[in-house]
């Protein structure tokens, strides 16, 4: 995979800057906006970290806390945040923190490099994801046909975002080898990426996307937001955000997993109950970023994503499995135990 020397200092300063921007202040555990992202102090502690707080594909995290659902099950958690999922991966194989809200995909690349994670509580039966193409560069990406040449924002390199674009353009018929990914974050550093012509497109989610569209900055080419749009670009369902953790320590920590588990399936069936406006309402006030209407049409549109018990989507392993296979050699030469990826033992006990 390349990037070249120029756009590897952009993407650095953009990534300084996401540091000082991003909804995160992990060594205090509170977002920047102040919003409080610890328990009550009481109860077993917990540390999970989140691949962006403030994305709404990752929301269940925050709406549970601010729910009141982790300290109704005796549970204290701390929840960090990572501007991107794969730095949420590095958090939790190093053990700094017992759990990891990211992309499923995540478990099935550890397995191969002999790391045992799981997921436990299965979010989404969809990416969430939006491949934007600039207002500049529309008329020469009419779809991933035309990656070739060009400069696409991903939040980070091993990403999940990383992961499905170069799945999109080897379906496609685009070697890896034939774009430049780079890494630009989420937010405000991505959307000044693609403003300044640092990338000419990328992918992204929400309310980055909802900002792009309203500053008209750029167009939807993909939308992987909705089961559909993901059987439409990925052949079937893409289970995504989820609570995963190391399988040893599911193991010898069931009880607690339990509870994390009871605590976010009751999020999820709040979620189906509950309207975009009424998730808004929950979250804290920043991560509207002065806009609480546009906030809401962001949750809106990728409400669609979410499961409603947290219970892997029935051949979502298989088709992550698939697209993985399709540009990842790791993957490509190993045999992939789906197994022993997720589980749905405590789930199963709280939503019965």
């Amino acid at each position: 995979m390349r990037t070249t020397a120029r756009y590897a200092a952009a993407a650095a300063g953009l990534l300084a800057l996401s540091s000082l921007t991003a909804c995160a202040n992990d060594a205090a555990g509170t977002t920047s906006s102040g919003a409080d992202t610890k328990g009550d102090g009481e109860g077993t502690k917990v540390k999970i970290m989140v691949g962006g707080l403030d994305k709404v594909i990752y929301l269940p995290a925050m709406l549970t806390q601010r729910l009141g659902y982790f300290d109704a099950e005796g549970l204290d958690v701390e929840l960090l945040s990572e501007p991107a999922g794969v730095q949420a991966e590095t958090a939790l194989v190093s053990g700094q923190v017992q759990g990891a809200v990211g992309f499923y995909d995540h478990t099935l690349d550890l397995q191969v490099k002999g790391k045992e994670v799981e997921s436990v509580v299965q979010f989404s039966q969809a990416p969430g994801e939006v491949e934007i193409v600039s207002t500049k560069a529309e008329g020469d990406i009419a779809s991933p046909k035309d990656f070739k040449g060009k400069k696409l924002g991903i939040t980070g390199l091993g990403s999940s975002t990383d992961f499905l674009t170069k799945y999109l353009a080897v379906k496609n018929g685009v070697k890896v080898s034939e774009f430049t990914p780079v890494a630009v974050g989420a937010g405000p550093t991505f959307i000044a990426a693609l403003q300044q012509g640092a990338i000419d497109g990328g992918m992204t989610t929400d309310p980055t996307v909802a900002t792009i569209l309203d500053k008209k900055a750029g167009k939807i080419l993909l939308d992987m937001r909705t089961p559909q749009g993901s059987q439409e670009a990925l052949g079937g369902p893409y289970p995504s955000s989820s609570l995963y953790m190391q399988t040893s320590w599911v193991n010898s920590h069931k009880d607690t997993v339990q509870k994390l588990a009871n605590a976010f399936v009751k999020t999820l069936t709040w979620m189906s109950t509950h309207s975009a406006g009424d998730i808004a309402d929950k979250m804290p006030a920043d991560y509207s970023q002065g806009n609480k209407m546009l906030y809401a049409v962001a949750i809106k549109n990728t409400l669609p994503m979410f499961t409603k018990d947290g219970v892997m989507p029935k051949n979502g392993p298989e088709t992550v499995e698939k697209v993985l296979k399709a540009f990842n050699p790791n993957i490509q030469n190993a045999k992939v135990d789906l197994d022993k990826t997720y589980t749905t033992e405590f789930v199963q006990k709280a939503t019965g």
